[in-house]
């Protein structure tokens, strides 16, 4: 099996979808031996096993939503990564982020923050830019980040020269940076 590919890496989307399908199965197997068990046992499904099967289909159920979510989701494709990648030493990047919302979701192939600007980028036709500009806006302002600049990009060309823009300007980083990075990966799946 692969090594762990943490949030905001490239494959992390594809890595999760393989580990939270096998956690999946896994899960539900499990919950179907504990049932068959206490029927192989007792001769019937009245017992305490069929109790504690029951019960393990929680997390089964819990898990089997995560996959749907994750085979919904896709990541950045080798070609944009091919074109992003030069610009990953000189940026804070992340890649294959996925947001939720109530209303929408957001699949962002590929995202940097420098300074108070955040830029990002989506393959998905399907994605609302301007609703996930908002929509991240609200978050950061919600966590007590102001004055930021949001803006999502779903022509792959433009956003690379904004990359480039951006590796070129000359601004200190982000004081509230890592609280900025950590409040990506809690609202993204």
């Amino acid at each position: 099996m692969n090594k762990k590919i943490k949030k905001g890496c490239y494959g992390y989307i594809s890595y999760q979808r393989k580990t939270v399908l096998i956690r999946t199965i896994l899960f539900f197997a499990i919950s179907l031996a504990v049932y068959g068990l206490g029927i192989y046992s007792t001769g019937s499904n009245k017992n305490l096993l069929t109790i504690v099967a029951v019960l393990g289909l929680l997390p089964s159920c819990k898990s089997a939503i995560n996959l749907v979510m994750f085979l919904k989701a896709s990541g950045c494709s080798e070609e944009a990564r091919a074109k992003i990648a030069p610009f990953d030493e000189k940026l804070t990047g992340f890649y294959d982020m996925y947001f939720t919302s109530y209303q929408k979701n957001f699949p962002i192939s590929h995202m940097v923050l420098k300074g108070n600007v955040i830029c990002a980028y989506t393959e998905s036709d399907k994605c609302d830019c301007a609703a996930g500009e908002k929509h991240l806006e609200q978050m950061l302002l919600q966590d007590g980040y102001k004055n930021m600049t949001i803006k999502i990009f779903n022509q792959l060309g433009k956003y690379i020269d904004r990359l480039g823009q951006l590796s070129e300007l000359d601004t200190e980083e982000n004081k509230n940076r890592d609280g900025i990075i950590q409040m990506f990966y809690s609202i993204s799946l």
